[in-house]
């Protein structure tokens, strides 16, 4: 409805400056503009006009870029409205809300072509291989209750997996007790050298946020900017990269149960519906308990090498789950579609994020992007 709504304001907007264009060319009578307008003038009415339309159209249809025809326009109409200033300085208003939802707009675009260009840099550093398919003699060393999960999902006869592609809807809190912000995530991991590349979109009151994770060549970067511009988190470092790795490997468990016979992953046995996995990724090693339903269902991932960002911009690591529901099938697979992001804080467990996985797919190309 929104989006609906700033269509017309900008069309709408647009339109009432083809009266400027008609006045200086005496093509109608125009009782509203009694300031006169030269043909020059008159001719930059037009234009801007039609950059209001096109601005119109583009945004209708969802163009990443509507926001760069826009500006011009608002700064065009601005200096013929200045020029008017007693019949058109209502002209004013919509001008600052189109800037300020095209600047914002720009801001996006900027942080999606950030997490693009990586997404695109690693199709090609990670060519894709002829379709190995997973056998059972390929999950013989792992443990049972591992192994009846993998059977459990499907795993067994279909391609190895190469990367995959993840969407979610998102609930997610600041503190306990927040209301939830409502979140849309999109990713890319890729499994032949490790990379994971997270965009989150939110609002709250109003304003966006954006939250880009990304995990590449051994090294882990966090941001998040409110109104798409102003960066408030800008995270590095070790710590950091540690904390990614146990991301990492929960993606491996929970969303590519194929990926789990990767040989820089060992296994501990530890019970009938449990297992020790341990990921070793360069200096970085970190480990997590699995526990598994009797179906074969994974049913919740604990770690205690993840760290929690703090208000004050320093990490400290506590115990981290991830409970997952509601297994379903894509692509002949069964993935888990509900599941939490708690911490285990001293004071208390602490639930962040209530995901709810709504697409994943498997191997995906460069296309795909597109």
């Amino acid at each position: 409805m929104l989006k609906i709504i700033f269509i017309i304001i900008i069309a709408i907007h647009g339109l009432i400056h083809i009266m400027g264009f008609m006045k200086a060319f005496n093509l109608a009578k125009v009782e509203q503009l009694l300031v006169p307008i030269s043909r020059p003038l008159g001719a930059c009415w037009l234009l801007t006009a039609i950059l209001f339309l096109f601005t119109a159209v583009a945004f209708a249809t969802s163009k990443s870029w509507w926001g760069f025809v826009a500006i011009p326009a608002v700064i065009l109409s601005q200096i013929l409205i200045i020029f008017s200033w007693s019949d058109a300085k209502f002209g004013t208003v919509p001008n600052i809300i189109i800037l300020l939802v095209a600047v914002i707009s720009i801001g996006s675009f900027f942080i999606q072509n950030q997490f693009e260009a990586g997404v695109i840099a690693d199709f090609s550093n990670n060519n894709p291989q002829a379709n190995e398919i997973l056998s059972d003699s390929d999950i013989v060393h792992l443990p049972p209750p591992v192994q009846k999960y993998l059977r459990y999902t499907g795993a067994i006869g279909k391609s190895k997996i190469r990367n995959i592609y993840i969407e979610f809807d998102a609930e997610m809190f600041k503190k306990p007790g927040d209301k939830p912000m409502k979140a849309h995530s999109i990713q890319y991991n890729f499994y032949g050298d490790y990379s994971r590349y997270f965009l989150m979109k939110a609002s709250k009151a109003g304003i966006p946020f954006s939250a880009l994770h990304v995990f590449k060549n051994h090294q882990a970067s966090f941001q998040v900017k409110v109104a798409e511009l102003f960066k408030v988190i800008n995270v590095s470092g070790e710590e950091l990269t540690k904390a990614e790795t146990v991301t990492l490997l929960n993606d491996m468990c929970i969303f590519a149960p194929g990926s789990l016979i990767d040989k820089r992953l060992t296994w501990s046995e530890t019970g009938s519906v449990s297992a020790k996995v341990t990921l070793s990724n360069g200096k970085y090693v970190v480990s997590a308990m699995l526990y598994f339903n009797e179906a074969g269902e994974l049913i919740n991932f604990i770690s205690d090498d993840r760290s929690a960002l703090q208000d004050d911009g320093t990490m400290k690591q506590f115990r981290w789950t991830t409970p997952v529901s509601n297994y379903k099938e894509f692509e002949g697979r069964m993935i888990p579609t509900a599941g939490k992001t708690i911490w285990h804080y001293p004071e208390g467990d602490f639930t962040y994020g209530v995901f709810e996985l709504k697409s994943i797919e498997y191997n995906v190309v460069k296309e795909h992007l597109k």
